[in-house]
Order: structure tokens, then C-alpha cells, then sequence
């Protein structure tokens, strides 16, 4: 194809491979979240690194992607969006190409950073790319195949990561960028069009280090606060200090100066609080049930790695079909009222997964996930179309780049809290079974259980304790699982701060139509 058949394609042509180039941007970015976890303990033996260095490699990629995300909008409206979104892809893909060669855990982690700073960019500048590229009575279909990418791809990524290296090796959860890489920078540079670029912007380098202190601690703190004691270590107390201290200046300096590095304008706009309020539950309930389902299904249920994932996937089926119905469903029904229904169905889900057993079935877990991944895709859409729609364009970029911000910010929070409050209810239910096991107790004097389960030998106790563990660690998931029902349904309230979209059977776009031009 030469340069003139591709400026003589059809609107409608360029736009769908610009979606595509959006969305391939998007998955690898989405997967790469979470891929990587499952190979830690293959790049531990291949890289010589102790647990606590292994651990870096996912560390090193959540600090830096959270730090860069902050300057995007910036960058976009400064750079341009197209020559700053091939940088980074281009950049995300060579970085993967190196961790795949990397010889040792310095080298690891180095490549990961800047992994990370590359990929920090593709979700938000995918998701002001497709906002442009469709009409605002589309919007709604826009975000719902970027949705489909920012949701399923944290959800298969365990599942693709484990097939990739029990059947090759964990350089395969790197390399598998490559083509994909490859594939979306030539779309991009043959079917993209260059922003208006705003040369008179100048970088705000307080507020960019400030927030960038703020956010990198608090990243830090969440990452680690379960493998070193949380605040019972030294460590946490500095990253929170520093991090309170980041966030203070940040503040204090933004809203004393002209030209701030985050666009204040942006929170002036009643939606788009509603969507960054929302987005922040979505982060945490999202990824916090990712962190507890998982290891529910390997760990207490026995299911290998592969089966878990499926299964967790098929939470990823009902947020996909949902996801494809949403945009017919918003033309009919009010935001608000799918956004309730959203936060209802979750909420239902999460209560019901409090009364699991040890003996629940796969079939109960596949329903479960499936309805739950409705309600997901239920809040998802019409949040992120409600976000933007009442927001000017001129502040669409960083309003991608700080949604994006924040949803990664929920979901740091929602794994840190639940893997910590699993961790702490296992230990307090464990001494208060242990409470109940005594050689007065009428149930190990059974004839049927103490012909099995014999308390005076050493094999006995082990088998015994065994149990009481896998009770205790049953007893602080359904705590967990009730502790997200809990927040999720507490959201509900805020649902009367979002602006209303217009009346039941008109387009919810068109009401916006006029704000947004």
C-alpha cells in the first residue's frame, strides 16, 4: 500500500484501524500489570535473586507507571499525541525486549523501570485517542471497547502468563510484546493524526518532582507493607512521612502558582469528580477480588494454576458482554440508574461469595464471577463515558492521565488492605480455633475422627494444625469478601452526585453534546 491509498481511506476505515492501534496498545499494557507475577518464582532461580529482590520486578514497574502517569496530559498537549504515544510504545516494546534478555535481577529491575515509564502513557493517551476519534453520541460504544482491554487484560494476564511458562519459559511473558509492539507503532504512524501541539506550555518542575515524591512513596508503602510488617518496620514509617510531605508541597505549591502541573479545572467539573470517585472503587474492588480469588482457588481449593485462571476468567466473559451491551443500554436508561445497578449486582456477588465453603463448587464460582462481571462492566462504561462528558476538550488529555492515575492508585490500595487484613484475620482466627482444640474437646473424642486424627502423635498435631489453617485462612477470605461487599455498596449514596444525562430513552450523550463542543 503506498502513503496515497492510505490518505484516500474512508473516515469510517481510518478510524476502526485507529481503534485497533488504541486497543493492541492498550491490552499489552493491561496485561503486562499482571502477567509477570505468575514467572516470579522461574525468574528468581534463572536471575540468583533472593524473595525479597524478585519482588522488585513487579515493585519497580507499579512505582515508575504511577509516577508517569501524572505528566501525560501534559506531555500530549505539549509533544503532540501522536509522536508522544509512538515514543512510548516504541519504548514499552524495546524495554520488554530487554527484560527478556536480562541476565540478572539489576538488570531486571532497571529494565522494568523503564518498562514501566513507557507503559504509563497507553492507557490514558488510548483513551483521549478513541474520545476524539468517535462523535459524542458514540462515545459510549468508544469506551466500551477501550474497556474491554483495561478490564480483561489484568484478569487473563495470570492466565497467559502461566500457559507462556510452564510451555516455554518466562521470557515468553516479555517477548510476546514484540509483534504486538511492532504491529501497533506502524498503525499508528500510518493512520494517527497529530494533535495540536501547545509550544507555549512550560513544565511545572516542583509540582511534577512534589507529586512524583507523594506518589512514588505511597506506591512504595502499599507494595511493601506486607512483606516487611507493615508499620511494625522502619521503612513504611519513612515512605509514609515522605509521602504526606510529597503530597503537602505538591498541594500547597499548585494552588499558589499560575501554571500548575495538574490542571485544577479539571475538578470544577462535577462528573468528572464522580468519575475519579468511582474510578477509585472500580481499582480497588477490581484488583482486590483478582488478589483474593486467586490464591482462594489455588491455595484452599487445591486448583492448579491454569484452572484458577479460567475460571477467574470467566469473570472477564460477563464484564465483556456486558461492555458490548452497555452502550445500547445507556441510550435508554439514565447513567445513574446503570451505575446502580452496577454497584447492586457487585454487591450481591461479594455477599454471596461470603458464604463459600471449602466445598464450593466450579460451577458456582463461574456463575459468581459471570454476574460480577457484569456489574463491573455495568459501573465501568458509564462512569468513564460520564467522566468525559460534560468535561471541555481542551482538558481531555489530563483528564485521561489523571483517571488512569487513580484507578491504579484503588488498586494498589484494594490489594494492599485485603492481603493484609487476610493476612492479620488468619492469625486471629488461627489462636482462636487453637482456643477450642483441648483434650476436653467432644469432637476429637469422636470414635470416627480420633481413628483418624491421632492428637498424641507428632503426625497427628501437624495434620491438625493443617486443618485449623485452612479454616482460619477460610474464615479471613469470606471477612475479605464481605470487607469489599461492604465498600461497594457504601458507594451507593454517591451515585446522586453524578449530573443527570437526560431523560430515560434519549441518548445520554446528547444532553452533553453543547458543554462538550
Amino acid at each position: 500500500m503506498t502513503a496515497a491509498h492510505f490518505a484516500s481511506m474512508s473516515p469510517k476505515a481510518r478510524r476502526m484501524l485507529i481503534t485497533v492501534c488504541a486497543m493492541t496498545a492498550t491490552i499489552m499494557q493491561a496485561l503486562d500489570t499482571t502477567i509477570a507475577n505468575v514467572a516470579l518464582p522461574y525468574m528468581q532461580g534463572s536471575l540468583s535473586a533472593s524473595l525479597d529482590q524478585i519482588n522488585w520486578v513487579l515493585t519497580s514497574y507499579i512505582v515508575a507507571a504511577a509516577i508517569m502517569t501524572a505528566p501525560v496530559g501534559w506531555m500530549a498537549d505539549r509533544f503532540g499525541r501522536k509522536k508522544l504515544f509512538i515514543i512510548c510504545v516504541t519504548g514499552f516494546t524495546v524495554a520488554s525486549f530487554l527484560c527478556a534478555l536480562a541476565q540478572n535481577i539489576e538488570q531486571m529491575v532497571l529494565f522494568r523501570l523503564l518498562q514501566g515509564m513507557a507503559g504509563a502513557a497507553l492507557v490514558p493517551l488510548s483513551q483521549s485517542t478513541l474520545l476524539d476519534a468517535y462523535s459524542v453520541e458514540e462515545r459510549g460504544s468508544a469506551m466500551a471497547i477501550w474497556g474491554v482491554g483495561v478490564m480483561l487484560g489484568p484478569i487473563m494476564g495470570p492466565t497467559l502468563g502461566a500457559w507462556l511458562t510452564d510451555n516455554y519459559s518466562w521470557h515468553w511473558v516479555f517477548l510476546i510484546n514484540l509483534p504486538i509492539g511492532v504491529i501497533t507503532v506502524v498503525g499508528m504512524w500510518l493512520f494517527m493524526e497529530e494533535t495540536d501541539r501547545h509550544e507555549h506550555l512550560r513544565f511545572d518542575w516542583f509540582g511534577f518532582l512534589a507529586l512524583a515524591v507523594g506518589i512514588g512513596s505511597l506506591q512504595l508503602l502499599l507494595d511493601r507493607g506486607e512483606q516487611v510488617g507493615w508499620f511494625g518496620a522502619s521503612e513504611i514509617w519513612v515512605e509514609m512521612i515522605v509521602s504526606v510531605v510529597g503530597f503537602y508541597y505538591f498541594f500547597a505549591h499548585s494552588l499558589t502558582t499560575p501554571e500548575p502541573f495538574v490542571r485544577f479545572e479539571l475538578f470544577k467539573d462535577r462528573n468528572f469528580v464522580s468519575g475519579v470517585v468511582f474510578m477509585m472503587v472500580i481499582g480497588v474492588v477490581l484488583f482486590g477480588t483478582m488478589a483474593l480469588v486467586t490464591p482462594f482457588m489455588q491455595n484452599l481449593l487445591g486448583f492448579p494454576i491454569q484452572t484458577a485462571g479460567f475460571l477467574l476468567g470467566s469473570r472477564g466473559v460477563g464484564t465483556l458482554l456486558t461492555m458490548l451491551a452497555a452502550p445500547r443500554l445507556m441510550r435508554h436508561l439514565e447513567t445513574r440508574y446503570l451505575i446502580l445497578a452496577g454497584l447492586l449486582l457487585t454487591g450481591g456477588t461479594l455477599y454471596y461469595m461470603t458464604g463459600f465453603s471449602l466445598d464450593v463448587t466450579q460451577r458456582t464460582i463461574v456463575i459468581t464471577s459471570i454476574i460480577q462481571g457484569i456489574g463491573l462492566g455495568l459501573l465501568f462504561v458509564p462512569i468513564t463515558t460520564a467522566a468525559f462528558m460534560t468535561l471541555p476538550g481542551n482538558l481531555r488529555n489530563g483528564g485521561t492521565s489523571i483517571l488512569t492515575l487513580v484507578r491504579n492508585i484503588g488498586s494498589s490500595v484494594g490489594i494492599s488492605m485485603v492481603i493484609a487484613n487476610l493476612t492479620n484475620k488468619t492469625t486471629e482466627m488461627h489462636a482462636r480455633i487453637v482456643e477450642q482444640v483441648t483434650p476436653f474437646n467432644n469432637a476429637l473424642q469422636m470414635p470416627d475422627v480420633a481413628a483418624n486424627l491421632n492428637v498424641h502423635s507428632q503426625t497427628g498435631l501437624t495434620m491438625l494444625d493443617e486443618i485449623v489453617t485452612q479454616q482460619a485462612a477460610m474464615i479471613a477470605y469470606l471477612n475479605d469478601f464481605k470487607l469489599l461487599m461492604v465498600l461497594t455498596l457504601a458507594m451507593i449514596p454517591l451515585v446522586l452526585i453524578i449530573r443527570a444525562a437526560g431523560p430515560a430513552g434519549a441518548k445520554p450523550a446528547e444532553a452533553a453534546a453543547h458543554a462538550i463542543d
